[in-house]
């Protein structure tokens, strides 16, 4: 079973053995679940508490009405895809010995969309390939008050922008707003994605509820400046596909301030997923600057987030360095992201030992380094370089993604 030590779990993985015993867990406020918090730094586990949202499945049945639906697999198969280019690795800043994807020129430049988020059909599903054979990475980009998440096809070499949208009834018929959060961290588990919205939690998307605007009669592609229903037509800024948020988890006892305070709700920056732990958990952490109190990281099941009510986090503790902008555990080894304005990043690893993080070791990385997520069929561990022209899909050998 999991085990939880001073606040994270730790090498919780069926058959692996702890590096180092774990002290006695110490019984949590919140009730029943085996949960230990840290002792010298101590965190109420009732601040991580989720609850689900509101249920949006009756706007979504209604949108399906006017839209066709479509799944990933024809997503990626359809004609009209961006093509990864390549050498775009030497001025990003990535390491040598990383694979590396780039997208278009005009995707590579861009400074109204932004690379936030990655996740990859790995998190998703245990044998590592969606239906029909596909094995998309997804990545995040915000432009403002919008976000649209991009199915690469490494394959095929190609890949698809979406636009993420919110479903709601307006004089009794069904539309759709523009999603309006910075996406720092989005995380693929089964037919779920779970994105992060800084200062309320997470929103929850469906891979089911995919619409093709170009394959309904009732969508346009035209008119960029449009979103939602015009005059019996639906439109997404241009966009071809969009995907509709299904609900969303907010912390139980309120919205997060402005900065990170070192208490209370966490400010959702960045998001991962742990497959190599049973059962598999949810990872998310804070974005802290260096004069803000020390960012915090949280697990939670990811069974807890199957159903209603309340998901309460099982594992917490304070960040080992500052400015993290991504975070993902395998086997126990943590691996941290560390952006430093303009100059290259860095890329932290360490274990929790139970009494507290091991010694940290360092190297320095792509410029803007954002969201990690582990490709266990590559073994290897993805992030994105952020910065406009400095821009890539990269990944760097993880021996324990696996």
């Amino acid at each position: 079973m999991a085990v939880v030590a001073a606040g994270v779990l730790a090498a919780a993985t069926p058959g692996v053995a702890q590096a180092v015993a774990a002290p006695a867990p110490v019984e949590s406020p919140a009730g029943s679940a085996a949960r230990a918090w840290t002792v010298a730094a101590p965190l109420d586990p009732r601040d991580f508490d989720l609850r689900r949202g509101t249920d949006r499945s009756g706007t979504i049945g209604a949108l399906g009405g006017r839209l066709r639906r479509t799944g990933v697999g024809p997503l990626l198969r359809s004609s009209g895809h961006a093509r990864l280019g390549g050498g775009c690795g030497r001025a990003a800043g990535v390491p040598a010995d990383s694979l590396v994807y780039c997208f278009t020129r005009a995707d590579g430049t861009a400074r109204a969309w932004v690379p936030q988020g990655v996740t990859s059909v790995s998190d998703a599903a245990a044998g590592g390939a969606w239906a029909g054979g596909v094995r998309p990475i997804l990545v995040s980009w915000h432009n403002g008050g919008r976000v649209r998440l991009t199915f690469v096809d490494p394959d095929r070499r190609v890949y698809r922008h979406v636009l993420l949208v919110a479903p709601v009834m307006r004089g009794g018929r069904p539309t759709y707003t523009d999603v309006g959060v910075h996406a720092g961290g989005i995380a693929w588990y089964g037919n779920k994605l779970y994105v992060a919205d800084t200062r309320h939690g997470l929103r929850e998307f469906d891979m089911r509820q995919i619409f093709d605007l170009t394959a309904s009669k009732a969508g346009s592609t035209g008119h960029a400046d449009r979103i939602g229903l015009y005059g019996g037509t639906y439109y997404a800024h241009g966009f071809r596909y969009v995907m509709a948020q299904t609900s969303n988890w907010e912390f139980a006892r309120g919205r997060v301030g402005a900065k990170c305070r070192g208490s209370g709700p966490l400010r959702m920056s960045w998001t991962a997923v742990d497959r190599t732990t049973w059962p598999h958990v949810l990872i998310a952490g804070e974005y802290c600057r260096p004069n803000w109190p020390r960012g915090r990281v949280v697990t939670w099941p990811l069974e807890a987030l199957a159903g209603g009510g309340t998901a309460s986090a099982d594992g917490g503790a304070r960040l080992p360095v500052d400015r993290v902008q991504g975070a993902v555990r395998t086997h126990g080894q943590w691996w941290f992201t560390q952006s430093r304005g303009g100059r290259r990043g860095r890329l932290f690893s360490t274990r929790h030992t139970g009494r507290g993080w091991a010694p940290v070791r360092h190297r320095t990385i792509s410029y803007g380094p954002e969201d990690l997520s582990c490709h266990r069929g590559r073994h290897r561990i993805f992030t994105l370089a952020e910065h406009p022209g400095r821009r890539a899909l990269w990944a760097f050998r993880a021996a324990s993604c696996s």
